[in-house]
This record gives C-alpha cells, sequence and structure tokens, in this order.
C-alpha cells in the first residue's frame, strides 16, 4: 500500500481511525477555510454522543449516509460541524478547530475578531467563520459547497481525552496536530 493510499479518506472506518486520518486534511465551505488540527470522535455506543440513545429528528443525520454533514447546536446557540462516518450508524467526528488558510477576511468579519488564532479554535467559532448552518445538515462533504481533501503527508498527531463533554470524559478520542497554535485547547505534556 502507497502512502497516498494510507492517507485516504474513507468515511466506513470507525470515528476513532477516521478523526486521526482527517488531521491534515484540508476543509472549505464556499472557498473559506483551512487544515484540520482538531477533531474528536463519537459512535453510537458512546454516552457521550448524540447518536446514543439512538434516532431522532435532531441527530437524523448520524443514521443516514457517510461522508455527510451533521451539524449540531450545543449550549442552544453554537454550531458544531460533523462529519458522519463509521462502519455502523451513529458514528461521527467532531471537527474542533482548522489552521485558517483561505478567506481569511470573510473569518475575520464572520468572528469579528483579527488574531488567526481566534478564528477557528473550536467549534462553535469553526463554524461561524466557515459560514456553517443548520441548512449545511445532511450535506455531502465530498462536493460543492464544501471540499475535503485528505492530508498530503503523514503528521505528527496528538491523541488525548475530549473536552467539553461530562460522560466518557476519560476515552481518548481527541486528536490534534502536534504543536498546532490553533487548537481549541491545548494538550498536556510535552510537544503537544
Amino acid at each position: 500500500m502507497t502512502a497516498a493510499a494510507d492517507l485516504r479518506l474513507d468515511f466506513t472506518q470507525p470515528p476513532q481511525v477516521l478523526a486521526r486520518r482527517l488531521i491534515g486534511a484540508r476543509l472549505t465551505l464556499d472557498g473559506v477555510g483551512g487544515r484540520i488540527v482538531e477533531t474528536e470522535a463519537y459512535d453510537a455506543g458512546d454516552p457521550a454522543s448524540h447518536s446514543f440513545s439512538g434516532p431522532s429528528a435532531r441527530n437524523a443525520a448520524m443514521f443516514g449516509p457517510v461522508g455527510r454533514a451533521y451539524v449540531s447546536r450545543i449550549y442552544g446557540v453554537h454550531l458544531c460541524l460533523n462529519v458522519v462516518c463509521g462502519p455502523e450508524p451513529g458514528g461521527a467526528v467532531l471537527i474542533r478547530a482548522i489552521e485558517p488558510l483561505v478567506g481569511i477576511e470573510d473569518m475575520r468579519i464572520r468572528r469579528g475578531a483579527d488574531a488567526p488564532r481566534a478564528l477557528c479554535a473550536g467549534p462553535g467559532r469553526l463554524c461561524q467563520a466557515l459560514g456553517v448552518t443548520m441548512a449545511h445538515n445532511h450535506v455531502s462533504l465530498t462536493a460543492e459547497p464544501f471540499v475535503l481533501e485528505p492530508p498530503v503527508a503523514p503528521l505528527d498527531i496528538a491523541v488525548g481525552p475530549r473536552i467539553g463533554i461530562t460522560k466518557a470524559v476519560d476515552r481518548p478520542w481527541r486528536f490534534a496536530l502536534a504543536g498546532s497554535a490553533y487548537v481549541s485547547r491545548r494538550f498536556p505534556g510535552p510537544g503537544a
């Protein structure tokens, strides 16, 4: 198997595998976006997952075709962008942070912020900066208005527990580009 084949994005992979593979991938929405630097994995057997209690109107996208967006609302205010995936229904990868690369002026206007790190560090900020809305729920991430390209080379990935949840907090299902200044919260330990 070639290195390029190792880096492909296979949406039928378990969320824990795809979450790692998405690090370094390029994500844009209507030409605005950058490099994914932080993700979290969730599956239907995970008590922290929106799919844990089964299908509902809110989480229907998680039980639909893989490779699509599941846009969820947290705290009644902020949107989160997830990639539906897995060999079984109910899996998704939360995109927690990207490194802004294109459309930065649009991001600054949408966010009302200038510092590059403040634009997309955190799922709510990321959605606001990219212009993600509930209308993007169920939309394919492999066709316009989205572009999702695999990473071009293997990267050093930090692994740790997920954040912002109260259940299954010990699972090491949070992944990030090691040393990135654009993650939502730094990882403990050297080089992370």
